[in-house]
């Protein structure tokens, strides 16, 4: 029913995750984007801005020719409307949703992904930028913190906004982060990592291997030049 076409990187989990607590049925197409897998044509017309995850739905809703969608916060919203899972139906619980589906995908993906970038991948290091990639991530984890201290989860009940930032969190020592300053984070991170969907979900992602030279000249070498027809 599903294509996923995948990595197993942060924005990949988010979706192998949805589609195991849904149990959805989907085939994965793996895109190696240290290879280049990302600019093959093919992938290109499902996936513009030559990133995955990205997924065509065979089956949607209404029937009708396959769906298309990029863009891993757009695919779990999409596929949460699809099953009318993990996103409240009523106005002020949706809403309680998106706000923080949409705060993963504008900070905390980014900025930990900047931080990432800079502590680990970067040729040179770069002092102003790895402090200021590790502090904006120390800054979002106290955010996340503290809107969980009240509840079990980022919107009350467990949802997309759970899924598409608990990825992000799993690499919090290499984003230089201590999981004892954020009790009420930890509690949650531990939550979900215990959850079967989620065991199953990284159990797909295999072992990765330590990025090449090659690789790191794909991934962090791109331009304009790399999206021109």
């Amino acid at each position: 029913m599903i294509d996923l076409h995948y990595w197993p990187t942060p924005n990949g989990h988010k979706i192998t995750i949805f589609l195991e607590e849904a149990g959805l049925p989907y085939t994965i197409h793996r895109v190696d984007i240290g290879k280049g897998d990302q600019f093959k044509p093919d992938f290109l017309k499902i996936a513009p801005n030559n990133r995955m995850p990205a997924i065509v739905d065979h089956d949607p809703a209404g029937g009708g020719a396959p769906i298309s969608v990029f863009e891993s916060g757009a695919i779990l919203q999409y596929l949460a409307e699809k099953t009318g899972k993990f996103l409240p139906k009523d106005i002020r619980g949706r809403a309680e949703v998106m706000q923080w589906l949409f705060w993963q995908m504008g900070g905390l993906g980014p900025m930990a992904g900047q931080n990432g970038h800079f502590n680990i991948y970067a040729p040179e290091k770069v002092p102003y930028a790895m402090e200021r990639y590790t502090k904006e991530t120390s800054r979002l984890y106290g955010v996340l913190n503290k809107r969980l201290a009240d509840r079990p989860f980022v919107a009350g009940d467990y949802s997309i906004a759970d899924m598409a930032s608990y990825p992000w969190i799993v690499p919090y020592e290499q984003h230089k982060q201590d999981l004892a300053q954020f009790p009420h984070l930890k509690r949650w991170f531990e939550a979900i990592k215990a959850r079967p969907a989620v065991v199953k979900a990284y159990a797909l992602a295999g072992e990765r291997k330590p990025m090449t030279d090659e690789e790191r000249k794909v991934l962090f070498g791109q331009d304009a030049s790399t999206v021109r027809a």
